[in-house]
């Protein structure tokens, strides 16, 4: 089983407000991508940032976004944010009657196409729908809160689909997002993850760019090809 080289995303979820721009720098030099959490208050509890943060974060770092759609309706509002120059933008199987017409728009929008699963929802279901996508985004907690503790079970879910994958020679990354951490990254790593949602563990760190180096090298011994 081949995994790629890791691709280390820490969430602006977890930075200072305040300072966000200074806080995006603060990794660019380290990180793959920017995870930008988009949550609605409808899909799940919280409330984040929408459309006009990424559209006026985006002109403020050179790093691809990774927008994380936790939203109704992500048929009306993801093509927005492809047209804003996200990088990849993933919305849940769960809130979208039709995932793989949506993965076309945004495709058609210059932006990859990312299937996102929650805690509770399985994955089996989804495995023929894969084709169509560039990212799947596998929660390793329930979608809607950060700083939630890593549920290793989560990750019976990525073997799965890496073996999927394997079968059906797939270009996808398989993403996690949840309690990923310099504790918990190895065994995501060695289940076959090739893309890590990290943000406390980056942003709660002295050194937010060094954290994030520390997290790439714990990945990148513990893939399986490694």
């Amino acid at each position: 089983m081949t995994v790629p080289p890791p691709i280390i995303a820490p969430s602006i979820l977890a930075a200072d407000f305040s300072r966000l721009a200074e806080e995006v720098r603060a990794v660019e030099d380290a990180a793959d991508w920017l995870h930008v959490d988009v949550m609605d208050n409808h899909f799940v509890p919280n409330l984040t940032i929408g459309l006009p943060v990424v559209q006026s974060l985006r002109a403020a770092t050179k790093l691809p976004f990774d927008v994380h759609l936790m939203i109704m309706d992500p048929k009306r509002w993801a093509p927005g944010y492809a047209d804003a120059g996200a990088y990849n933008v993933t919305f849940h199987a769960e809130a979208c009657d039709d995932p793989v017409a949506l993965a076309r728009d945004l495709r058609a929008a210059g932006a990859r196409a990312g299937l996102a699963i929650d805690r509770d929802t399985p994955i089996e279901p989804y495995l023929d729908l894969l084709p169509s996508f560039d990212t799947l985004l596998i929660m390793t907690i329930k979608a809607g809160f950060g700083g939630q503790r890593f549920i290793p079970q989560m990750l019976d879910k990525v073997r799965a689909v890496r073996q999927h994958v394997a079968a059906g020679h797939l270009d996808l990354r398989i993403e996690v997002d949840g309690g990923i951490a310099a504790d918990t990254i190895e065994q995501a790593a060695a289940a076959g993850v090739d893309a890590f949602v990290a943000g406390t563990a980056v942003y709660g760190a002295d050194d937010p760019a060094e954290a994030v180096h520390r997290l790439r090298g714990l990945a990148e011994r513990a893939a399986p090809d490694a």
